[in-house]
């Protein structure tokens, strides 16, 4: 196989056998594109690369300015390629190379979260007629449920629940094709209510698919769409800092864990795999409590 071969074997062992969604799939991709192009400008190829290579396109991508999280991310796409190319015994140097692959160590940051009054402003702003309507059961389901915008924006109309006790749920799908049931709060029950009731009839006049969320041509409503709207909706509202669906994300589970749900619930929720990745939240929490203790105790400066 040649370099493109062993690139594509590898994305479609991500899609089929580990079940990751096409956005990551696509980082993948454009990770390994990277290399790939580093590796054509020394002119050389996967077969040929040495343990200094590796440290060479790692410091190419610091000097192309690109951040450590990134360069991290990128690393990580790569260790897995050469994991995946060891494993399947597909390029004999692959076991050498897994050792010198290694993700630079960056700083922990704690997510940015919006206060809770700044999500009402963000959810107000979305008018109450037309479109707005959309918008707003839009970004209310972002922040009831704390789901990724691809998840929301992949939701069928089949995917809301009621239960005997008149609790409205959501399926959601998440990575690696794993479903969770999260429940709605009323705010956001009231939104879709109205949005199914008042205006998706008018955009599904062609629609087929049973999408939830459509734009105004009828079709599945995308996530740079979506993103978009979010972004409309804080610029609508005077947010200053920035506002995407991802910071409702980090809201959603930070206001749970001030409000003293259980990490569990929290992990749960989101749809984590591990109890770890959730954790950063209770330093959000824990960074609050400081903050009061050494504003509010007299003795604490």
């Amino acid at each position: 196989m040649d370099d493109s071969e062993l690139i594509e074997s590898f994305l479609n062992h991500l899609a089929v056998e580990r079940g990751l969604s096409k956005n990551t799939i696509s980082a993948y991709r454009r990770d390994l594109a990277k290399f790939i192009s580093f590796l054509g400008a020394k002119q050389t190829g996967l077969s040929t690369v040495e343990s200094p290579t590796i440290a060479d396109f790692t410091t190419s991508l610091r000097a192309a300015g690109m951040s450590e999280s990134s360069i991290a991310r990128t690393t990580v796409a790569l260790r897995s390629f050469y994991r995946f190319l060891a494993k399947e015994s597909k390029l004999a140097n692959a076991h050498q190379i897994i050792d010198e692959v290694s993700p630079p160590a960056i700083p922990r940051r704690l997510p940015k979260a919006l206060t809770v009054k700044e999500v009402s402003v963000l959810i107000e702003s979305c008018p109450s007629e037309g479109i707005g309507i959309r918008d707003r059961a839009l970004i209310e389901l972002l922040y009831a449920t704390g789901a990724r915008v691809s998840e929301l924006v992949s939701l069928d109309v089949a995917d809301l629940r009621q239960s005997k006790s008149a609790t409205l749920t959501i399926r959601v799908k998440g990575k690696g094709g794993k479903e969770r049931l999260v429940p709605i709060g009323s705010f956001a029950r009231h939104a879709i209510d109205q949005y199914l009731t008042r205006l998706r009839p008018i955009l599904a006049t062609t629609n087929r698919d049973g999408a939830l969320f459509l734009n105004q041509r009828g079709s599945r409503l995308t996530r740079q769409s979506a993103w978009n709207l979010v972004l409309g909706a804080a610029k609508r509202a005077g947010l200053e800092r920035k506002v995407s669906p991802h910071a409702l994300r980090h809201s959603f589970a930070t206001h749970l864990i001030d409000g003293g749900a259980d990490i569990r619930v929290d992990q749960e929720l989101l749809g984590h795999a591990a109890v770890t990745t959730t954790q950063i939240y209770t330093l959000v929490t824990i960074d609050k409590i400081r903050e009061s203790y050494a504003t509010a105790h007299p003795r604490a400066r």
